[in-house]
């Protein structure tokens, strides 16, 4: 298993749309390994193959921190089919918008359809704190950054910081 570079905003790929997953190979399992060792190497509790400049549709979650790693789970080609509610995940942070967390409004629940690591078709019914990693995991995937999700004043005091940031690292 190989670590892979977490691509950070303001990576353009991050705005890409993954495409769906047509073919369950050994390269494919083989990235994921490399995306579930990734992740818990950060330590994030989930990670979207968009944000490890991969274009197929996958990603990978822990909602245990890698306490339990029955909780790991991958899905391939996931849809959100069903939304209820509304709720507000506090102090949301992501892998690839390094130092800045901020409150997102999501839905409370949802219904997810996706496929597992072998193929095989399941559904997902998830609420509180899972539905937020589903929701937040499937942006990435359609080209959504959880600061695209944020007040424009808080997403533009953040583009101003690491812009300052990546020019002093320039010097």
């Amino acid at each position: 298993m190989a670590l892979l570079d977490i691509l950070a905003y303001p990576e353009k790929y991050l705005k890409k749309t993954a495409k769906p997953v047509m073919n369950i190979d050994g390269a494919l399992q083989k990235t994921i390994d490399d995306m579930i060792e990734t992740m818990y190497e950060a330590p994030g509790i989930g990670l979207a193959s968009i944000q490890v400049g991969y274009d197929k549709s996958v990603i990978v979650y822990d909602p245990s921190y890698g306490e339990d790693r029955k909780a790991l789970t991958v899905l391939l080609n996931p849809k959100i089919i069903e939304t209820h509610g509304e709720t507000v995940s506090e102090n949301e942070g992501c892998l690839s918008v390094p130092d800045f967390r901020s409150d997102v409004k999501r839905a409370a629940s949802l219904l997810v359809e996706a496929l597992d690591r072998e193929g095989k078709p399941l559904q997902i019914e998830a609420k509180e704190y899972l539905a937020i990693i589903l929701q937040h995991e499937i942006d990435h995937l359609n080209g959504i950054l959880f600061i695209d999700r944020v007040s424009a004043l808080k997403r533009e005091l953040y583009k101003r910081r690491i812009i300052k940031q990546l020019k002093q690292d320039d010097k």
